[in-house]
């Protein structure tokens, strides 16, 4: 299987590129514009990842992909919700009009870092949200909620396509099924928050979506349509995404943690979430 360079971004220097070309033997320079460079024939090798840190001090994406892959070739693609799919972490939004974004904020950090069992910071920041009035719920999402650079793009040209799409989230339903219905997502789950008297309890309804529990789902999914794994996209940016990641045979990491981007098949750490669109003919 022959693979090629993707380079996405900023404008790549001259000296740059003479210097990938000579580290991964790549056969040829393929300018897609306005931005995009493709390096057919190119090879990773231990002189090129000395150069990573040069490609990402000019802010440009790279990704070695297998020659002729192409979006149609999937079927499936899931998406985390949370600073992935939308711009927020909805549970710090919350904690906001709770006067507790930074409590809160310092849990979800640790645990997208994945220094905190996912359900163990979950409970501790739902906590502190006890007593929080639901009418909040609604102004987060109107006043606060916005998608990610390029999710529009990407899931017009992945519905296209042909491939099913779902939200796989550990945020909650009240998101998740707003933008399910807004964005025509085929699939979504995630945890609802109980609600009692009008206000948050704190707690959710039922077993907590976690890491493991996306993986089943997505998996579910892929098994559900018929796919094999290879037929699979996640996306996502934390270390309770890497579980639901493995199950996929395109991993893409976006904006994401150093735990999360080393494990994936790609990253995108400076293009909006379309630039996933340019590493598929």
């Amino acid at each position: 299987m022959t693979t090629q360079l993707i380079l996405q971004g900023n404008a790549l220097p001259t000296f740059l590129l003479e210097k990938l070309l000579a580290a991964t033997g790549a056969a040829a320079v393929e300018p897609r514009p306005p931005q995009v460079t493709c390096l057919p024939g190119a090879r990773r090798t231990p002189a090129f990842d000395a150069l990573i840190p040069l490609i990402e001090a000019e802010r440009l994406d790279w990704a070695f992909m297998p020659t002729g892959r192409r979006l149609q070739d999937y079927g499936l693609i899931a998406f985390d919700m949370d600073s992935t799919l939308i711009t927020i972490e909805c549970i710090d939004e919350l904690a906001d009009f709770a006067g507790k974004k930074q409590e809160v904020s310092q849990v979800t950090e640790a645990a997208m870092r994945g220094e905190i069992d996912y359900r163990e910071s979950l409970r501790r920041r739902l906590a502190l949200l006890a007593g929080l009035d639901a009418r909040v719920l609604a102004r987060v999402y109107a006043e606060r909620l916005l998608l990610s650079p390029g999710a529009r793009e990407l899931l017009a040209a992945a519905q296209e396509a042909g491939l099913r799409t779902a939200i796989l989230s550990g945020g909650f339903t009240y998101f998740t099924e707003r933008l399910r219905i807004e964005l025509g997502f085929d699939f979504a789950t995630s945890n609802e928050l109980e609600i009692s008297g009008g206000k948050l309890t704190g707690r959710v309804v039922g077993d907590i979506v976690d890491a493991a529990a996306k993986a089943r789902h997505l998996a579910r999914l892929r098994n559900e349509l018929g796919l094999e794994q290879e037929q699979v996209i996640a996306v996502g940016d934390g270390a309770n995404d890497l579980l639901m990641m493995a199950e996929a045979g395109l991993s893409v990491a976006y904006r994401a943690k150093p735990a999360t981007r080393a494990r994936a098949s790609v990253a995108l750490n400076f293009a909006g979430l379309d630039g996933l669109l340019n590493l598929l003919q």
